[in-house]
């Protein structure tokens, strides 16, 4: 029988998670502990920002490897156990459709995303790699793995981007095509300012430079992005040479009045600029928008696109759930359920607390 133990975002605060994360490199070491102390046999622990979770088997009833599990991995990080309604526990099936849904990004902060199926795959390779997986863990991930192909290309639960930066990036890429063309000035050092720029960067915005009232903070930002910094002073020149502005400032008046903006695009001989404006409140006069060229989001409008592709994922999500339900009654062996059998939900109701 496969056992899941875990906690996430939904169950425990960062300041819990960060405490019983595992570095790669701990890995098998955490789960050769787990073997040894005749805990697990088959094991797999995967450990993300957002979640901490051991999949395994086990000669041990369920409550009692729960516990122990939970136990031994906040002894392995030397810190006290987590309470125990930080915890979720699931029984087989129960824990083969939460493995499932974790992979089809079903469970994920951002409903669809991606990134969890590769640290999935990160998790399950480094437990293979060591030993700790066997037949049971083997098929329950490979099943996992094309469960999430799967939903991926039979619904559409990735469909359009559901976060400020990266509906920015996808504006960027509408207005200029090739982003390895163009620069990038960042107006402030704010968090969502900065995710932004990363996701610029990440997709070949060209270059970044960096402003900030604080000069450290820039340089600093500048170092860890690879761009570089310039005087908040000369922000406005640095303007000339950008494609892409993005404002992340607590000023409490407007940095760009309408005026500054014609002014900036006479001297930018009337290339499409894209502003970005993150600040609340707003730092970029919203008449800016009526200059010829400008393209002015804030971050309302950002948050106005993401909300309506999120409605559209949410559509979709009954639809994921029966190919869930289907792929784990092939697994544990269950015939197939009736067409007109209603789709599985997710077993958290089910689920026995630590």
């Amino acid at each position: 029988m496969i056992l899941a133990l875990g906690l996430n975002h939904r169950t425990a605060p960062v300041a819990l998670r960060e405490r019983l994360a595992f570095a790669d490199a701990d890995i098998p070491g955490a789960l050769a502990a787990l073997r040894e102390a005749g805990l697990a046999q088959e094991a797999v622990l995967l450990s993300t920002c957002n979640r901490v979770e051991l999949y395994a088997t086990t000669a041990l009833p369920p409550e009692r490897a729960f516990r122990e599990w939970g136990e031994y991995l906040a002894r392995l990080r030397q810190c006290p156990p987590p309470p125990p309604d930080a915890w979720y526990a699931y029984p087989e099936p129960d824990s083969l459709h939460h493995l499932f849904r974790v992979a089809c990004g079903l469970d994920s902060m951002v409903l669809g995303e991606t990134e969890i199926l590769g640290q999935l795959k990160r998790a399950y390779e480094i437990a293979h790699q060591h030993h700790y997986t066997a037949s049971r863990l083997n098929r329950a991930f490979q099943r996992a793995f094309h469960v999430a192909k799967h939903v991926r290309t039979e619904t559409h639960i990735q469909r359009g981007n559901v976060s400020v930066a990266s509906v920015a990036v996808e504006l960027a890429g509408k207005i200029f095509n090739h982003l390895a063309d163009h620069d990038v000035l960042i107006v402030g050092a704010g968090d969502t300012g900065e995710k932004t720029a990363r996701a610029l960067l990440s997709r070949g915005a060209r270059r970044l430079t960096v402003v900030n009232r604080t000069a450290e903070r820039a340089e600093a930002l500048a170092r860890e992005l690879g761009g570089r910094a310039a005087p908040f002073d000369d922000w406005l020149r640095e303007g000339e040479h950008a494609d892409i502005i993005l404002c992340s400032t607590s000023s409490p008046h407007y940095l760009l009045q309408r005026a500054a903006v014609e002014a900036l695009m006479k001297r930018r001989r009337q290339r499409p600029l894209l502003l970005i404006d993150l600040g609340v409140p707003r730092n970029i006069d919203p008449d800016a928008n009526l200059v010829e060229n400008v393209y002015l989001y804030n971050v309302d409008d950002l948050q106005t696109i993401a909300d309506d592709a999120l409605a559209l994922r949410k559509q979709e999500i009954a639809r994921c759930e029966a190919i869930i339900a289907e792929h784990v009654r092939a697994l544990i062996g269950l015939p197939a359920a009736a067409p007109h059998a209603t789709p599985a939900a997710s077993p958290r109701s089910s689920a026995a607390h630590v």
